[in-house]
């Protein structure tokens, strides 16, 4: 049950949205359980009803920091990094604007429990090249989110894509590396804790935002800006809550009839919950735009002539298990696997099917799958043991136990993935 006294702050806070232009109707901020804050309705609201509105000049973004901050900064220095520079180093009597809006936003503490690139490196191991100290196993964050593997070596034809799907850790510390870098050229005395805190305030509440007119930025995650209030809505994949920048304000607009106290949602993106995690420092029980890669996998497996022939047909990146089974590119690998070379390329591009055969393709595909299936409960296993290691984890359980929660979702999805295959082949 949401409860809806979330304390004076946030009172206070509310209070000075509305003197400030932000239009409310029919919601307010609530403590949900589990989930700290989140916005629900304080009375029923009805399919297209305008829920809030938040005009552009109240908005946090690049065009509303003074230009002569902005100019200090080298070429190249990223938006989110220089909009992170400014809440830590920026005018204190420009920001006093917003300092009710700051007092409700999440602690450095809540960060550090909640988001893995502020995690102890035994827990939040990676290919990332800030590593400090020797990578060694067991490696406990997914692949997706690492780049590396406990259940088996990646040969260096098998290493993991660059995808931005894939190794989102490594991505994600070297655009919080490459902008502190940066701002250090300005700011050489910046406190790290309070850049860094104020970077992943930007990275886990933005909204997009492109001014007007001008074409977007080269990096998606460059088009930023902060939305005091609506910051408050909590995500799902499938939220019913239209949002739309029109150039002047932001709308929040109810798809359905919510009924007073639901809780009300919005969609930060179709996100797998790896993503997710990394990203936001969450992740969702049930996700259908979850997603685990066998790229690695398939990789290690294929001879040159293989990885030549799917090169040129289909790419060697996104080979997917989702929720619902095995992408039609993964079909496609295992059939490059016994297929002869024109064979395939019919296939490949739905001139014939007369070569394919079934339980090849699936033998192949549930080999793969195992092996992810392996990794997961390598993994767990290591998990358990950490866990039941309470006295030098203290402090740690809490991180221990999400790690367990996303692997078992990773064990039931591969596991969910080879039921398929038995019931096609028995289909067949």
């Amino acid at each position: 049950m949401a409860n809806t006294k979330l304390g004076k702050q946030h009172t206070d806070f509310m209070r000075w949205a509305r003197s400030q232009g932000v239009k409310i109707n029919g919601v307010t901020p609530a403590h949900i359980p589990g989930r700290g804050s989140g916005m629900i309705a304080t009375r029923n609201i009805e399919e297209g009803e305008v829920m809030i509105t938040v005009p552009l000049d109240l908005m946090i973004t690049i065009d509303s920091i003074p230009a002569s901050f902005v100019k200090q900064f080298p070429t190249g220095t990223s938006i989110h990094g220089i909009l992170a520079a400014f809440l830590t180093e920026g005018d204190h009597e420009f920001l006093k604007r917003w300092d009710l809006w700051r007092r409700v936003w999440p602690s450095r503490k809540d960060f550090e429990d909640s988001m893995p690139i502020l995690w102890p490196e035994n827990l939040r191991r990676s290919n990332s090249e800030f590593q400090q100290t020797p990578c060694e196993r067991p490696f406990l964050l997914p692949p997706s989110a690492s780049g590396i593997w406990n259940s088996f070596e990646t040969s260096q034809k098998g290493r993991n894509s660059e995808s931005k799907s894939q190794n989102l850790l490594t991505q994600q510390e070297k655009r919080l590396q490459d902008a502190w870098r940066n701002v250090l050229t300005v700011f050489p005395n910046m406190d790290w804790d309070k850049f860094s805190f104020h970077w992943l305030i930007l990275n886990t509440r933005s909204f997009y935002y492109v001014k007007p007119g001008q074409e977007p930025p080269e990096d998606w995650n460059d088009a930023i800006g902060l939305v005091p209030f609506a910051d408050y809505f909590n995500h799902s994949d499938d939220a019913d809550c239209g949002v739309v920048f029109d150039g002047a304000k932001y709308t929040f607009t109810a798809s359905r009839r919510y009924e007073k106290g639901e809780e009300i949602f919005m969609s930060y993106g179709a996100h797998s919950n790896d993503f997710l995690f990394v990203e936001y420092g969450f992740f969702l029980d049930q996700n259908e735009s979850d997603v685990i890669f066998l790229d690695s996998i398939i990789s290690n497996t294929l001879s040159e002539a293989e990885r030549e022939e799917l090169a040129s047909q289909q790419g060697l990146e996104d080979y997917q298990v989702t929720p619902s089974g095995v992408c039609p590119r993964t079909i496609n690998a295992a059939c490059v696997k016994y297929m002869p070379s024109n064979d395939f390329r019919s296939y490949v591009q739905g001139r014939a099917t007369r070569a394919f055969d079934t339980r090849k393709t699936w033998n192949i595909i549930r080999d793969w799958i195992e092996i992810y299936l392996r990794e997961s409960n390598t993994t767990i296993e290591a998990l358990e043991s950490l866990r039941a290691q309470s006295e030098e984890q203290v402090g740690h359980q809490n991180k221990v136990a999400s790690l367990r929660s996303r692997w078992e979702q990773i064990r039931v999805m591969c596991q969910n993935a080879l039921d398929k295959i038995s019931a096609t082949q028995l289909e067949a």
